[in-house]
């Protein structure tokens, strides 16, 4: 039978949430630690604050190693706002204008009789 045990990496041996490590058995078939690196939540929308797709779920210092287009979405409040939400706002300012058209047309229209 192969021998089963590994040593974990680093200055102590506890399995706390953070130190967290899985075998992995290496080509010469020795098992070695590796530590698993928590993974996180993600960017979240501003408004719904659902998970924002097309961004990576990483570590905050993470994001500075990256490319600005894996950082954010090439879109109008992109890597802060998910699509439906901007849609959403565009609407909605869209017919706040034409409310107010609206209205100071039927004013000028009672102000001439």
């Amino acid at each position: 039978m192969p021998d089963s045990r590994i040593t974990r990496v680093g200055r102590h041996s506890y399995n706390t949430r953070s130190r967290r490590a899985r075998p992995i058995r290496t080509p010469g078939g020795k098992l070695v630690s590796q530590t698993i690196v928590k993974t996180t939540k993600g960017p979240r929308c501003s408004d719904c604050k659902t998970s924002l797709p097309g961004i990576k779920h990483l570590k905050n210092s993470a994001y500075r190693n990256l490319k600005k287009r894996e950082r954010t979405v090439s879109r109008a409040y992109g890597g802060s706002t998910c699509a439906s939400c901007v849609k959403q706002r565009i609407v909605r300012a869209f017919l706040l204008e034409e409310q107010k058209k609206v209205k100071k047309l039927l004013q000028e229209r009672s102000g001439s009789k």
